[in-house]
């Protein structure tokens, strides 16, 4: 049985045998489905909630 997993930064499915996998060092992984979701999680330091082309976008932002 495949298990689909999704992608740590955007939240799209990443099939297996596709993506990166990154340990760190405390023993958590983190997975990407493309070289753009690492570069803006790791290198960039972004928000994935403020993309909009993340499955993790919140619309609105503060509310009352």
């Amino acid at each position: 049985m495949l298990s689909i997993k999704k992608c740590s930064f955007c939240g799209r499915d990443v099939l297996p045998g596709t993506g990166i996998q990154l340990i760190k060092n405390d023993g958590s992984t983190l997975l990407f489905c493309s070289n753009k979701c690492r570069l803006n999680s790791l290198k960039l330091k972004r928000d994935p909630r403020k993309l909009k082309w993340t499955a993790k976008h919140v619309k609105g932002g503060k509310g009352i």
